[in-house]
């Protein structure tokens, strides 16, 4: 007689995936070079101390949104796949192929790049201090920190979440060892960066929308979790909890890390710097320089961590569901993970490690990546239209207001990029 499989024995991706590893996902993914990179770009294009913090600020509630309706996705449409099965199920096969497709072909290679070509530079450059790095050594360390991070994710599902979980704790304190002696400075009065804050004079309009590009591009990743809805235990529960726990925890942290550079900066010295955390470091804490870089080189392998987990389930549902070749759909048998999916990427991350470098990836991949999420965020508001009795466990209010900004910012993008063309022309 044949015997019905246990369910140990059937070969699926398991539930595994806690509250607390969800929050560290998120917040793991999020907090990863941005928040070391993108202040001097905010900075620039909002031109003063006080609206580069508000632009901070409102960056975090635009996340947040965002965010929410994800959360309503994920609880609506139980499979994994994240904003590819959004698509599929509320706009049809075309845009959730398009997404597939453009996601693994070049935004996500490009963004494992920029992200571990931020690992190289952070692991390498204080060994040559004051002299500039050299560019081959930055990228050999960069190819071994994304081979590892693909080693890891096809050996376990279990190890990668811990890693991920430890990581996180990790970044964080990195961002508290920012926080507490810059609110140090602070108590003792060094506000004069502060005190001046906002100068309406030296505000472009036409650079504003730059600002904010700069900052969502520091709080990009929150999407992520969703990719793992299968995986996740009681989703209903746990999804939009972690997301709410971990958005508003990052919103606050970046403020209060942003806050803390002009205490110990002057807006001309934050600007000059490349790396604005070490230049902090060398003024607030000299004797912890070298440990600085370290941090946020660790910051940094969560990030590549986390995505090297979650954007592969993209992967594996789109060839589910027919849209990709069959063998990204497979499992294996005694590790669990989905291996062809994981190595799909690194070859491509090798090919854009070689020859990209880091400002042009992360243009190269932002504005794509922003473009379905809208277009994922609008689905959800059509779905809603035409299905109004599906059940939806948890609902949010957020999806209006998050996708008229992320309409009205690409829209100030494109004439941006008009009026530059014109200027270089």
């Amino acid at each position: 007689m044949r015997k019905e499989k246990t369910e140990d024995e059937v070969v699926h991706l398991r539930r595994e995936i806690g509250l607390l590893p969800a929050v560290s996902f998120i917040v793991g993914i999020v907090v990863g070079s941005g928040i070391f990179i993108a202040p001097k770009g905010v900075l620039m294009n909002s031109g003063s101390v006080g609206l580069s913090l508000l632009v901070w600020a409102l960056c975090g509630v635009l996340s947040m949104f965002g965010a929410l309706c994800f959360a309503e996705l994920g609880t609506t449409f139980t499979k994994s796949g994240g904003q590819y099965t959004y698509l599929l199920e509320t706009l049809g096969p075309l845009p959730a192929f398009l997404s597939l497709w453009m996601t693994f072909i070049f935004t996500r290679p490009a963004s494992v790049s920029y992200v571990s070509l931020a690992f190289g530079r952070y692991v390498v450059e204080p060994f040559f201090a004051p002299c500039a790095a050299p560019t081959v050594l930055i990228k050999l360390v960069s190819i071994l920190a994304v081979t590892f991070v693909v080693a890891l994710n096809c050996w376990s599902v279990t190890t990668a979440s811990r890693t991920q979980v430890t990581l996180t704790f990790t970044k964080m304190f990195a961002l508290v060892l920012i926080i507490v002696p810059g609110f140090m400075a602070l108590v003792k009065g060094r506000t004069e960066n502060l005190q001046k804050g906002f100068e309406i004079e030296s505000l472009t309009l036409a650079t504003l929308p730059i600002a904010f590009y700069n900052g969502l591009y520091a709080y990009g990743g929150w999407t992520n979790l969703n990719c793992i809805t299968e995986e996740v235990i009681n989703p209903n529960r746990n999804i939009p909890l972690a997301i709410i726990l971990s958005m508003v925890t990052v919103t606050i942290f970046y403020v209060l890390v942003n806050v803390a550079y002009y205490t110990m900066m002057t807006p001309s010295e934050l600007l000059m710097s490349d790396a604005v955390a070490v230049t902090f470091a060398s003024r607030a804490l000299p004797g912890l320089a070298l440990v600085i870089p370290i941090l946020v080189a660790l910051s940094c392998f969560g990030t590549l961590n986390g995505g090297c987990f979650t954007s592969p389930r993209m992967l594996f549902v789109g060839a589910r569901e027919g849209q990709w070749p069959t063998i990204f759909s497979m499992i294996h048998i005694r590790r669990r993970t989905p291996l062809p999916a994981v190595l799909f990427e690194y070859p491509l991350v090798m090919l854009m490690l070689i020859n990209g470098e880091i400002y042009q990836l992360i243009t190269f991949s932002s504005f794509a990546g922003w473009f379905f999420v809208a277009l994922t965020t609008l689905g959800m508001l059509v779905h809603r239209y035409r299905f109004p009795l599906h059940p939806r466990p948890f609902k949010t209010t957020a999806a209006c207001i998050c996708n008229s900004f992320l309409r009205w910012l690409n829209r100030k993008l494109r004439h941006t990029e008009d009026i530059l063309l014109k200027t270089f022309h």
